[in-house]
């Protein structure tokens, strides 16, 4: 079977790598299309999959649909050589159409109701469209859903093991007390209208964490001279070693809560646009806490409060119990995949 992958961000190397692993050793002919977006083409040759990078993130007003353009030619033009069988990716907005224009199957996976204008575009042009059955939005087209999360194709207990040796090496005491931060960009498709915590806001939840033990901050974009010291710069492939012996994550990515939430580690997360995914793993898990940004104050006592509480024993527990309902969604996707190609092209 020949498969080709879509990667829009590095969240979505994580999402795919196991899967493509399976696929290579079972002899699949493999094609990952990837995109110049913060460090996914160095996830990408940190974990030895090959890839063809064919596109980069603008930084101007307008700049997302430039280079939707230019993704459409040069997948068009790869896939014409490769001949996919099945099209498969996060988010979907280049697979969907040019899986309609090969009439192979487009299988996109996607967790984020608040794209909506994507949504509206790709969801009726997917073959199938696969979310997590807490998913909140409506799908115009053939919909799918499974227990679990995106964040289990990587973190489930099937792929991941935390190794404190690989945290002490960067000279974090995976026993010790510290706090990741993460603050976010605003520059994906569903960032429009978004906005974070304010600068004074950011240093206020630094302030008080660092009083607690200590902070780490992993941002996509500048920061200013009092926070960077902060900053956390090891390799990006190691961040999930870090997170699992954290004490708390705090911040703006809802992708990295629900990665602390699936390790047992508590998350604060601060978004104005929520998801179904931290909204089922606050109400059912109790292990992410959802603050819109206008809920600064609110937050930032919950942080306390948490921070406050050392909840490490209580977040094992509680992910014990979520792994025994949820499933491990690369095992899932494989499946799922191959019954796509056995049913045939439309």
């Amino acid at each position: 079977m020949n498969i080709l992958v879509e990667i829009l961000h590095p969240a979505h190397v994580h999402v795919f790598r196991n899967a493509i692993r399976i696929w290579l050793d079972r002899g699949d002919r493999v094609l990952v299309v990837s995109r110049e977006k913060e460090c996914a083409n160095e996830l990408l040759e940190a974990y030895g999959i090959p890839y063809t990078s064919i596109s980069k993130i603008g930084q101007r007003k307008g700049a997302l649909f430039l280079e939707m353009g230019v993704r459409l030619w040069r997948m068009w033009k790869l896939a014409r050589v490769f001949k996919p069988d099945l099209l498969v990716g996060v988010m979907g907005v280049t697979i969907a159409p040019l899986g309609k224009v090969f009439r192979r199957p487009a299988v996109v996976f996607y967790d984020t109701e608040n794209a909506g204008i994507t949504n509206r575009f790709v969801y009726p042009l997917a073959h199938t469209v696969c979310t997590p059955d807490c998913y909140q939005g409506e799908v115009n087209g053939t919909h799918v859903t499974y227990p679990g999360y995106h964040e289990l194709a990587y973190l489930h207990p099937a792929h991941f093991t935390p190794d404190a040796e690989v945290v002490r090496g960067l000279g974090i005491d995976p026993e010790g007390v510290f706090y990741l931060v993460r603050f976010v960009s605003w520059q994906a498709s569903h960032d429009i209208g978004e906005v974070g915590l304010t600068l004074e806001r950011k240093r206020e939840l630094v302030q008080r964490l660092a009083g607690k033990g200590r902070v780490l901050i992993s941002s996509e974009g500048p920061l200013p001279e009092d926070l960077e010291s902060y900053r956390f710069r090891a390799s990006p492939h190691v961040i999930h070693h870090v997170m699992a012996f954290a004490s708390l994550l705090v911040g703006e990515s809802a992708t990295m809560a629900s990665e602390s939430a699936v390790l047992g580690v508590p998350a604060v997360f601060i978004s104005e646009t929520g998801r179904g995914y931290t909204d089922e793993e606050e109400a059912r898990y109790g292990l992410v806490r959802n603050f819109k940004a206008t809920q600064a104050e609110e937050a930032l006592h919950a942080v306390e409060e948490w921070a406050s509480s050392h909840p490490r024993e209580q977040g094992r527990e509680k992910r014990r119990i979520l792994l025994e309902e949820k499933v491990d969604t690369t095992a899932w996707m494989v499946d799922t995949l191959d019954a796509v190609h056995q049913h045939g092209t439309r």
